[in-house]
């Protein structure tokens, strides 16, 4: 992507605000709004349009979660949210994956991987190992008989776009399908990109909520089950 990485930094503590910015403007990063709280937030994200969104979750007036929501049911032209949380595993992380967010960060992140966390979610990527988000959703995710029924074109993915999703749910890198499917990392990820288009996801974070959403693996189930 050209142009330098915009973003929006949203949380209720100046403090936080400050020491994030100066991070982030350290290292070339253009912080081009602040907001104290969730609708402050989406007002922004709609004025300035950045590649990026820090996003506590605990805010007044317009928690983190609806503001997530918002945003991204909201035509944004590109911009994903992270997660800012002091709890790991916390439900509200949860909550806000499924609102469109790409990944989380604990808020005693360091400097370094703040900033490399920004520019991977701005490169596309999501941020959250797959290992953290089953275990989110093992613990947090109901079998959604709506859903179930919305993306039943799962019956669109091939045999092996099918076998990748199940294996990537269970918490598998893209290098650990490769060795897994006897696959180069190329090919895997092309995989991953069309199981992606075909269902009309994010990134793969939504791809690990939809699998066990729709019940096609089951919390709790063996790993890598196929």
């Amino acid at each position: 992507m050209s142009g330098p990485l915009r973003a929006v930094i949203a949380d209720d503590q100046a403090l936080v605000r400050t020491g994030f910015r100066m991070i982030l403007s350290a290292d070339g990063i253009e912080v081009v709004a602040e907001a104290a709280d969730g609708a402050e937030a989406v007002a922004a994200v709609r004025s300035t349009r950045p590649d990026v969104v820090l996003m506590d979750i605990r805010m007044p007036r317009m928690d983190g979660i609806e503001a997530t929501r918002q945003i991204m049911s909201g035509g944004t032209n590109g911009t994903r949210v992270v997660i800012l949380t002091t709890y790991d595993l916390d439900h509200y992380v949860y909550a806000a994956l499924t609102a469109g967010a790409s990944g989380f960060l604990l808020k005693d992140v360091s400097p370094e991987h703040l900033v490399a966390a920004v520019r991977l979610v701005r490169s596309g990527d999501a941020l959250l190992s797959p290992t953290i988000t089953r275990r989110l959703i093992e613990r947090f995710a109901p079998r959604d008989e709506a859903k179930a029924d919305l993306h039943r074109d799962l019956s669109e993915l091939t045999p092996r776009e099918l076998e990748v999703l199940r294996l990537l749910a269970t918490g598998l890198s893209n290098a650990e399908l490769a060795d897994r499917l006897t696959l180069s990392a190329t090919t895997v990820k092309t995989h991953v990109a069309r199981i992606l288009s075909k269902l009309g996801l994010r990134d793969r974070v939504q791809a690990v909520v939809l699998a066990y959403e729709t019940g096609l693996i089951s919390p709790g189930g063996p790993s890598g089950t196929i």
